[in-house]
This record gives structure tokens, sequence and C-alpha cells, in this order.
């Protein structure tokens, strides 16, 4: 099963890591675009080629070092069919790399539209995105996500269900209470049913839940409903998360979790830890010691409540 293969990158990194792959023009280094913009026709295909050169160099500083990348596919969408070749593109390449590729698109819908995007991410490998998971948006209800459930069980893919996530106003929905349970409890109690009969050998199964490091006592009360769930958490770093406000995700295997950070990593050498240490073109390797750092702050802290899986 595709989510005992992400465990075993995991554990082979001792890294539970997801480096979100967010580009922006704003973090590119200068010289990046500048080459870029010289070999391109036009403004959206010169900014897909700056931030295909960019990923690439990203994905180079940390293969050996973290188990996944997550892709946010707004910030290539935003540019067009140029963006979303540079999306598939770097799938592409990160997959090459050995990394285990989940790509953040939160689809949601329902009947052959639901089966329509999850061909697109999850279906035949010939025409579909280079993908190992996808997100997705339960709001639809159950036939939103049974299209997904089926490519995943057929074509060895996963899926990460937004449960309670990481942004400032998610309790305005997330958090009413609906027959004694709030609604991300209710959308926990979904998961687990859909992916029970999917558990692979180390314990969980390919139906993961979106759960944000911001909530921490959400966090724990989803994880001891969620006991076979992987999580993939936001909220890390830039959105205010910390290690010790992730511990609550993991089990007491010292699993069930993996923790993303975007910018902090990606630009790590915008922010003011690394800024003294390493110039625009060492942007590269700026991330390689942010995800590092961010590995081991998080190792720390399993390590203190005796989660470490290793």
């Amino acid at each position: 099963m595709i989510i005992d293969k992400l465990i075993e990158r995991i554990i082979k990194c001792q890294n539970h890591t997801v480096v979100g792959l967010d580009p922006r023009l704003d973090y590119v280094p200068a010289y990046i675009r500048e080459a870029a913009t010289a070999q391109s026709s036009g403004f959206a295909e010169g900014v897909a080629k700056s931030f295909l050169a960019y990923n690439k160099e990203l994905i180079d500083s940390i293969y050996d070092i973290v188990p996944a990348v997550k892709p946010q596919i707004a910030f290539y969408e935003q540019y067009g069919i140029e963006g979303l070749k540079c999306f598939q593109q770097t799938c592409d390449y990160a997959a090459s790399k050995g990394l285990m590729v989940i790509s953040d698109v939160k689809r949601g819908d329902i009947g052959s539209t639901a089966e329509a995007y999850s061909e697109a991410y999850l279906g035949n490998q010939e025409y579909s995105f280079n993908t190992d998971f996808v997100t997705v948006n339960p709001y639809l209800g159950t036939d939103s996500l049974e299209p997904f459930i089926k490519h995943c069980s057929e074509n060895h893919k996963g899926i990460f269900v937004l449960v309670k996530t990481s942004n400032k106003s998610s309790g305005e929905l997330q958090d009413l209470s609906c027959n004694g349970k709030s609604i991300y409890e209710h959308v926990a109690d979904l998961v687990v049913k859909l992916g029970k009969p999917y558990v692979g050998s180390h314990g969980y199964n390919f139906v993961g839940a979106v759960v944000g490091a911001t909530y921490r006592e959400e966090a724990a009360k989803l994880r001891n409903i969620m006991q076979n769930t992987y999580f993939l958490v936001p909220g890390y770093g830039a959105q205010g998360g910390t290690a010790a406000d992730v511990v609550d995700c993991f089990n007491e295997d010292g699993l069930g979790a993996i923790v993303n950070s975007s910018r902090g990593i990606i630009a790590a050498y915008k922010f003011k830890e690394y800024s003294g240490k390493y110039s625009e073109k060492d942007f590269a390797e700026a991330a390689r010691a942010a995800a590092i750092m961010m590995r081991d702050d998080i190792n720390h802290e399993l390590s203190k409540s005796n989660k470490l899986a290793w």
C-alpha cells in the first residue's frame, strides 16, 4: 500500500517533514527569473520556466533527507496552461528523485465530476499527473470521496481528507456542533469508516486526514478518534505552529503524521535566521539547512514525549 511506502520513506530519512513546493515570483532568485525570461516568449511561460528551475534546485537539495514534497496547485494554476505544465514537470522530477508526491489540490465534487478529478490525479499514469496522494474536500459527502478511494485501491494511491484545517476561520464551520459533536469530529468518523478496509502492514490506511498544527487540543482529540489514520499536518512554522504543537498528531509508535512547511523551507534564504549566511544564489543550501533544522526540531520534541520512532 502507498501508505506503507510513505512510512518506509519517513523511517529511512528519520524525518516527518514534507516540503511544500509553493513557489512565488518573489521567492525565486533574480538570476533564475532573468534566465527564464530570456528563454521565453511570454510572461506566463517565463514564470513557469523560472518556477521549474527553482523547484528542481530545491528538490536536488532535499531529496535525500525528506520523504515527500507537496506542490500546491494554485501557485501553478494561476499562470494557466504554462503553470500546469510546470506543476506536471515538478511532480515528474520529484518522483524521479525518489520523493513521494502529495498534490495539494483540495478537490471535492460528486458523481462523474469527482470521477474525472480523481482520474486526473490518481488514474491512468499515461496521462494523469504523477502523484502519490491528493488532498480532498469532504463537504459534499461520501459520494464526493468514493471515486478517489476507488482509484486509490486500484492504482496504489492515497488521499488526505480535510478534517480540521489550520486557517484562522476554520472553526466557523468545522467547530459547529451537530448531534453532540463538532463537524470536524463527524468528518473524522467518516474518514475512519472509509479507511477501515485498507489498513497496511504498518497499521495505517491510505485514507488520511489534514489536521492543522495550529489547533493542538483538537489534534489530540482527533488522534484518539483516528488511530489508524495518517495525518498531513499544515501550519508549522510561518503559520505559527511549533514542533511541540505537532506532537499530539503522532501515535505512541512515533508515526501517524507528516508535517508540512512551505515558505519556511523553500524561501529560507529570505528569513533572518539564514539571510546573513546564505546569499540569493545559495537558496537551495538554505532550504536544506531549514529542512534539517525542522527535522531535528520535531524529532527532539517527539523524543521528549517518548514518541521517537527510531
